[in-house]
């Protein structure tokens, strides 16, 4: 298990506090499970490029009893593919508004939003890191996303950000288990 990420010293308690009772984190795809650009090949097919060591943590925290789910503005045969290979159960695509999607998850899931980490990237993402319980983002972000968010990580999305925040919110579980 990686070392607790570096954060202010003031931040961390209450960083364990948000992650000890989560049950589920949910990624948004384009600038965060991906680098943002979208490839469009001569048939019109669209590719993406997803980082495998993201796609290990999203596996860790399956491992340690996070449920994982995808919730995108957008729809891309590719993001299904991707989250069949990790296992992902709910790949919620092309929702206009995340906030009602978010919910109904909540709901099927039987969980609260105090019980969910979200991780977004742009103002479509902002009602749901307002309201959830661990609110993540990346650091090339826009200013009114980061204020939201519980944390920034370092890496930029597609470049390990995911795998950052998995394990971010596995060392904050461990480390408020073992006080």
């Amino acid at each position: 298990m990686a070392a607790l990420p570096r954060t202010r010293a003031n931040a961390r308690p209450a960083l364990r506090r948000r992650a000890v009772g989560l049950r589920l984190a949910v990624f948004d795809v384009d600038g965060v499970m991906t680098d943002g650009r979208i490839y469009l090949g001569e048939s019109g097919e669209e590719m993406k490029a997803f980082n495998v060591l993201d796609g290990h943590g999203l596996k860790l925290l399956r491992a340690d009893g996070i449920d994982v789910a995808i919730l995108s503005g957008r729809r891309a045969h590719c993001v299904e593919r991707r989250g069949a290979e990790l296992g992902i159960e709910h790949v919620i695509q092309g929702v206009g508004e995340k906030l009602p999607a978010f919910h109904a998850l909540l709901a099927a899931l039987e969980l609260g939003p105090s019980q969910a980490a979200y991780m977004g990237d742009d103002v479509l993402d902002l009602a749901v890191l307002e309201q959830c319980g661990f609110a993540i983002t990346v650091p090339d972000a826009p200013a009114a996303v980061k204020r939201s968010a519980h944390y920034v990580t370092r890496r930029r999305g597609g470049d390990g950000a995911v795998r950052e925040a998995c394990e971010l919110l596995l060392a904050l579980r461990v480390a408020k288990s073992r006080k």
